[in-house]
């Protein structure tokens, strides 16, 4: 039996050429290229202070893009993989950015990455693989980088607040006897006092936040409100003994605020799965062959009832608008579809929402019982508005169009999370929890549009 001879002592001849190291068909190549043809003197640099040279923008935009398409998202282990990884340091020329470096140019360039989003999408079209003429839409519920236990209640709160403070003046009494001899070890007292002082401090910011979302909510609501109450004293003559609720800015008690990251959101993934801190990520799928997302974007609301209108808003004006909308019975809102449907004199877009649950519900809910001796009278439906798309949903050509739906939008975010490995956020707070969802589209971008020109050369 004869072996293969390693010799891990052998010495090279000549100097390695590291691309003959990294198969012509690797996803580097092209990502090296596209993100070279790009603009990117609106990226910043990390100023160091130190005089030394800094790393080049499309080299850094290309390092995060390789490797978040490849499942690497943590900075610590994107630098791990410049020494391990022959592509990744193929791409940095065998240079080696530390974990710090990479952080700051992503958080500092989110804005960047946006405008890089757009510029990808804009190449598909250029090279015929983009139509924006059917898209899907759909959101997906991915974790916060924050804890569920660090959550808490706006009345809880209020009682921690409350105990904390006499904690502190117990501890002050103790410092003031300490000083006047009576007791000799006080030494660790400032420390305790100073880290109820920050508890107590973060708890009130807690409760300042609930108070501000409380009051926010309540202004929403009073057009709404005003609305109904118009519309009943127009039915009924006078609106005195209005039933409809009007809006309290005041806190519920159990309304929540995380101490980790406050943005984030208490949310359910479905019926069979728990709570957890998380953020609903949306996406605008392009249903026409290319499956490219056409705009990412997160909300704080666990509920998809009014993120259509701006998922469809963030579509980018450059690459066209879209003739029709598919959408999941999530997305099921009259103000929203009316929106973008437009009027009969100025049609705009074709939005088919499913609402075969929601017709169900509704018959459900105005299913009055007769009266003894009355005859049992037929479901009322009160909603126009669902009969209607429910009739539309029926039609043939309707219904083959919605079958693109599942089969375009469920594949990109079944990418992410499974095959990207993109499951939760690294960072936090709203605008950075965005940019990162942006970063993750981007590269899902890339990924798909090299492997639709592989596909390419292989059919010619």
């Amino acid at each position: 039996m004869r072996f293969v001879n390693v010799d891990r002592d052998q010495r090279l001849l000549l100097p390695p050429d590291l691309r003959e190291w990294v198969p012509k068909d690797d996803l580097v190549h092209f990502v090296i290229e596209a993100v070279e043809g790009m603009d990117l003197r609106s990226f910043k640099v990390n100023v160091r202070g130190t005089g030394s040279a800094q790393y080049p923008r499309h080299m850094m935009l290309s390092l995060l893009v390789y490797c978040y398409a490849n499942g690497v998202f943590s900075s610590r282990r994107i630098e791990r993989a410049t020494y391990r990884d022959i592509a990744v340091r193929y791409l940095t020329g065998d240079t080696h950015p530390d974990h710090d470096t990479i952080c700051t140019f992503r958080r500092e360039n989110f804005a960047a990455v946006a405008d890089c989003f757009v510029r990808v999408l804009e190449l598909a079209r250029e090279l015929k693989l983009l139509k924006v003429g059917t898209v899907s839409v759909d959101g997906t519920k991915i974790k916060a980088n924050a804890n569920i236990s660090r959550s808490i209640r706006y009345d809880r709160a209020g009682e921690l607040v409350e105990h904390l403070k006499l904690e502190v003046a117990e501890l002050l009494e103790r410092a003031e006897r300490t000083d006047q001899g009576d007791e000799t070890d006080g030494q660790s007292l400032p420390e305790e006092i100073a880290r109820r002082d920050r508890l107590k401090e973060k708890l009130e910011q807690a409760r300042a936040r609930i108070e501000a979302r409380s009051k926010a909510n309540a202004e929403e609501e009073r057009a709404d409100y005003e609305r109904k109450c118009k519309a009943r004293e127009e039915r009924k003559g006078s609106a005195k003994g209005c039933r409809i609720k009007e809006p309290d800015p005041t806190p519920e008690p159990e309304a929540q605020d995380n101490l980790s990251d406050p943005d984030s959101r208490i949310m359910r993934k479905n019926k069979r799965s728990g709570y957890e801190q998380a953020y609903n990520a949306q996406a605008v799928v392009d249903a026409e062959g290319s499956q490219l997302v056409l705009s990412a974007r997160v909300s704080q609301c666990a509920s998809d009832r009014n993120e259509l209108v701006a998922d469809i808003e963030a579509i980018p004006g450059s690459i066209g608008c879209p003739e029709t909308v598919l959408a999941d019975n999530g997305y099921l809102n009259e103000d929203s579809v009316r929106r973008l449907e437009g009027d009969a004199d100025e049609p705009k877009m074709n939005v088919l929402v499913s609402v075969h649950a929601e017709a169900k519900q509704l018959r459900r809910k105005h299913d009055f019982r007769p009266e003894p001796g009355e005859e049992k009278r037929p479901p009322e439906i009160r909603s126009e508005f669902v009969l209607e798309m429910k009739e539309k949903m029926e039609r043939e050509e309707s219904r083959a169009k919605y079958k693109l739906r599942k089969q375009t939008v469920e594949p990109v975010f079944g990418t992410t999370k499974k095959w990207m490995g993109f499951t939760q956020f690294l960072l936090r707070g709203y605008e950075n929890v965005n940019g990162e969802w942006q970063l993750v589209a981007l590269a899902y971008n890339f990924k798909r549009l090299w492997r639709m020109l592989c596909l390419q050369q292989a059919v010619t």
